[in-house]
């Protein structure tokens, strides 16, 4: 019990430079998961849990469209995922992952904000190991009657908690599909606080004074990079 898990975006949004580059990864990601997973939600469980988690983040309606419509065309971009691994100020684990259309311009990018940051990339399983690649549902219910509607689904839970009314699953990430539609086929329309598949860190690291003002830096660096999708790390503060 008592796992940490981290919202999607290190920071809000707060000028409209900082907006456009959250709306292009939303774009980009939705685009990508609907070109290989179909452009319909109902069918593409991973593809829905994004569109609500896009629409939440107030990316406007017309950037979904045109990434699903995008997809439905079957032309455009042939992008990859990229991740890398390393050690941020601070000594912070962080897992960086990334789609992109050119893997040699990503890297690049990417060991830039390393190296001016005063951190260290890494080569792939530097500290993969120390998390768990989980999908993560927070909502508003009962323990008990969630991990009932997921034991009768046949569901793996990794871990399930309650506070304050708020439920918080934790599944292996190959499980997140067949645990969402058991949510909802249990309880309706969920008004998820968190659905997706994420990294969890096993264990939880201080950061304060200087390491933290670097590591923020890094952070916000990072998140500025067109390829970078999403951050993961184990810093506590």
């Amino acid at each position: 019990m008592g796992r940490a898990y981290q919202n999607r975006k290190e920071s809000m949004a707060k000028t409209s430079d900082a907006k456009a580059k959250v709306y292009s990864k939303y774009g980009r990601e939705i685009y990508v998961c609907a070109k290989a997973g179909g452009v319909e939600p109902d069918g593409n469980l991973t593809l829905r849990g994004l569109i609500d988690r896009a629409k939440k983040d107030q990316v406007p309606g017309h950037v979904i469209e045109k990434a699903l419509d995008k997809a439905r065309g079957g032309a455009g971009e042939d992008f990859s995922s990229a991740r890398y691994e390393g050690f941020g100020p601070g000594g912070i684990m962080v897992i960086v992952d990334c789609l992109t259309d050119n893997p040699n311009r990503t890297f690049g990018d990417v060991r830039q904000c390393f190296t001016k940051c005063k951190a260290k990339i890494g080569t792939q399983g530097t500290v993969g190991h120390s998390f768990d690649h989980s999908g993560v549902f927070v909502f508003s219910g009962e323990e008990e009657a969630t991990l009932e509607a997921l034991m009768e689904a046949d569901v793996e839970v990794t871990d399930i908690e309650s506070e304050d009314g708020k439920v918080s699953v934790f599944v292996p990430h190959t499980e997140y599909a067949k645990a969402r539609s058991a949510l909802t086929e249990a309880f309706g329309d969920i008004d998820f606080d968190v659905d997706e598949i994420q990294f969890v860190p096993h264990e939880r690291s201080a950061i304060e004074g200087e390491d933290l003002e670097m590591f923020e830096k890094f952070i916000d660096m990072l998140n500025f990079v067109d390829d970078v999708q999403n951050v993961y790390h184990n810093a506590e503060y």
